[in-house]
């Protein structure tokens, strides 16, 4: 079970690596506010059909006896599930927003390091939630972060306007991960995401009506990009992280989401050509490294 799910974040790391190219373009063509509600809404409406199919091909998977389904037992499930999709929801929108806004301020680069700072975040929060971390998780916090420098950081550190947001976002998204956590194990995955969409696409469509004004003739020529965005970024990659962390050490499930980092500039060295340094692959070998260390400890339980 650990192998798959952490196969299922890395899957997850690499469509967000990918989609960062939709992500930057989009946005620029529609707006932060208005690129983040649109595909947030095509990620929910895209899971309808997916948890209608599952319903369909398993219809017994939720049945329980009689004596224990209860129109309680069924009453408190559906509020879990509602409250985690909201919490999701309200998580992801504050996240994903400060992070859009934010990297118009400040260098993608920039972005992307402090962005992924959450690896150091996560187990300080989960600390308070008493979620411990071995040694080797630790190392690992530790050479994912000089990785990430390496990778990320190539004209030098200073704090702006735009780092500030986007630190933010990763306070944020940092959360994002402890919700899942403590819902995932409890609710159905993908109707908890679908849930999460709906909510955050809402709640961002407010802005963008109030600020950006959106008009149809300026999707014309980002529909690809947020597409791509809202059916691969948000339906399948949302959808799989929290099917993936399920009974899973949030602060090993958040490095290997980390990968993103590692993954969008290969993409770009693969996919368009733009050659990496030497430090950049010395920081994506790094970073590698530390999610290997991150899964040792859990071949060798301690606990017992």
């Amino acid at each position: 079970m650990p192998l798959k799910n952490s196969l299922l974040l890395l899957l997850t790391a690499t469509i967000w690596g990918i989609s960062f190219v939709a992500q930057s373009e989009g946005g620029d063509a529609v707006g932060a506010f208005t690129f983040n509600a649109t595909r947030n809404l095509i990620g929910s409406l895209v899971l309808v059909p997916v948890i209608l199919l599952l319903g369909r091909l398993n219809p017994s998977g939720k049945a329980v006896s009689s004596s224990s389904a209860s129109e309680g037992n069924i009453f408190s499930r559906n509020r879990t599930l509602i409250l985690g999709g909201v919490s999701c929801g309200i998580c992801l929108c504050l996240a994903s927003n400060f992070q859009q806004v934010g990297i118009s301020y400040t260098s993608v680069g920039k972005a992307g390091f402090i962005t992924a700072c959450y690896i150091v975040i996560v187990p300080i929060l989960g600390l308070f939630m008493k979620k411990k971390c071995s040694p080797f998780i630790w190392m690992a916090i530790v050479l994912a972060l000089i990785g990430l420098y390496l990778l990320c950081i190539t004209d030098g550190f200073s704090i702006g306007k735009g780092d500030i947001l986007v630190l933010i976002c990763a306070f944020l998204f940092s959360l994002h991960i402890l919700v899942i956590d403590y819902f995932s194990p409890h609710v159905d995955g993908v109707k908890m995401s679908c849930i999460q969409f709906l909510v955050c696409g809402i709640l961002t469509a407010i802005p963008a009506l109030i600020f950006e004004h959106p008009q149809l003739s300026a999707f014309k020529g980002a529909w690809g990009s947020i597409l791509y965005a809202g059916v691969m970024s948000c339906g399948v990659a949302y959808t799989l992280q929290i099917i993936g962390q399920k009974n899973m050490n949030p602060t090993v499930a958040s490095l290997i989401l980390s990968l993103e980092s590692c993954i969008s500039v290969l993409a770009g060295w693969i996919l368009l050509g733009q050659k990496l340094s030497v430090k950049e692959i010395i920081g994506c070998i790094i970073m590698f490294c530390a999610i290997v260390l991150a899964q040792l400890p859990q071949k060798n339980p301690k606990e017992a």
